[in-house]
């Protein structure tokens, strides 16, 4: 049929009467199928209904649509132009259906984050925060700011949907996402005199008579610095373990120690603009964060959600390329 003949067919029927699309739908389903007996049944609707649907549309555009044969029911040419019409229209009205139930349907929820104290992800909280209200406002986030090993203790046990810990080996029960490293540096108090010059790097065998303000034993960052000090051959000079950035930088200001921390932390620590910072080498000091997640309970749609936020908050900043921040 010519495009002036298809013109036509739509020409006759405008403004007669209005095509509802479950008459469409019916049609469209007795073409595919061949049959009206097969598409009643696929349609669940009684086989005299789709006659009279069929019957309306003929009606309505003044086109005999349908031909009946030895093989079965085939459009006519009518039929075919209004078949072709009629799966566009349907198509975007599902689509719109779609579209509009996505809109409704908010994602809702809770969901508990893990962000280690000595870590970027100090630095993490507000902008994740800000993100998941502005993304997922009907999902509750839930901060816990413990310490690395029981942040992954409480993955493995499913009391925590995620957190970012400083690993880079293996934990048992869980799976670990390399995000970024951490170079960490020596804070110390204004008036400690330590060898060279305030923007020097200084060797990490220089600490042996340094008193230590750092975290206990079971933390994954003392672990670290720990290791640092043993290839450097220095025992470390431990006067307090502080786990509280605040406490701890209090009690750097108070000239009772020196401390190990990450880049973050010192930027995050407005206190520690009084003091001293070094670089450290020989070695340096890199500290890995990473996502971890139980490797055998899966994550709900929330968690889901806020794991896609926190990937992206995460990317946003080591692209900015913060001072001792680098990607993995």
């Amino acid at each position: 049929m010519s495009p002036s003949r298809e013109h036509r067919v739509h020409e006759k029927g405008r403004g007669t009467m209005s095509v509802d699309f479950r008459k469409l739908r019916s049609f469209v389903k007795i073409v595919d199928t061949g049959s009206v007996s097969r598409a009643a049944a696929i349609l669940r609707t009684a086989q005299p209904a789709l006659s009279q649907q069929v019957a309306s549309l003929e009606a309505h555009f003044k086109h005999k649509l349908l031909i009946r044969s030895n093989v079965g029911i085939a459009p006519t040419e009518a039929g075919l132009i209004l078949y072709r019409h009629a799966q566009l229209m349907l198509k975007q009205i599902d689509q719109a259906q779609t579209d509009m139930n996505q809109a409704d349907a908010s994602i809702a929820g809770r969901v508990s984050i893990g962000l280690a104290t000595y870590s970027s992800s100090t630095s993490l909280s507000l902008p994740l925060l800000r993100e998941m209200k502005s993304r997922h406002p009907q999902i509750v986030v839930h901060i816990n700011d413990s310490f690395g090993q029981i942040l992954s203790e409480l993955i493995m046990t499913g009391k925590m949907d995620m957190a970012l810990i400083y690993a880079s080996e293996p934990i048992k029960g869980t799976t670990l996402q390399p995000l970024f490293k951490e170079e960490m540096f020596l804070v110390s108090p204004p008036g400690m005199v330590l060898p060279g010059e305030l923007n020097e790097a200084l060797p990490v065998g220089a600490l042996a008579d340094t008193p230590l303000l750092l975290p206990s034993k079971n933390h994954l960052l003392r672990r670290m610095i720990d290791d640092a000090l043993a290839r450097a051959r220095v025992a470390p000079r431990v006067v307090s373990e502080i786990e509280s950035v605040p406490a701890l930088s209090a009690a750097v200001l108070d000239g009772l120690g020196a401390t190990i921390v990450p880049a973050s932390v010192v930027t995050a620590t407005p206190s520690f603009a009084g003091a001293q910072i070094r670089a450290l080498t020989r070695p340096v000091i890199d500290a890995t964060v990473s996502l971890c997640i139980s490797d055998h309970l899966p994550l709900s749609e929330p968690a889901l959600a806020a794991r896609a936020v926190l990937l992206d908050v995460v990317g946003s900043m080591t692209s900015r390329k913060h001072a001792g921040i680098s990607a993995v």
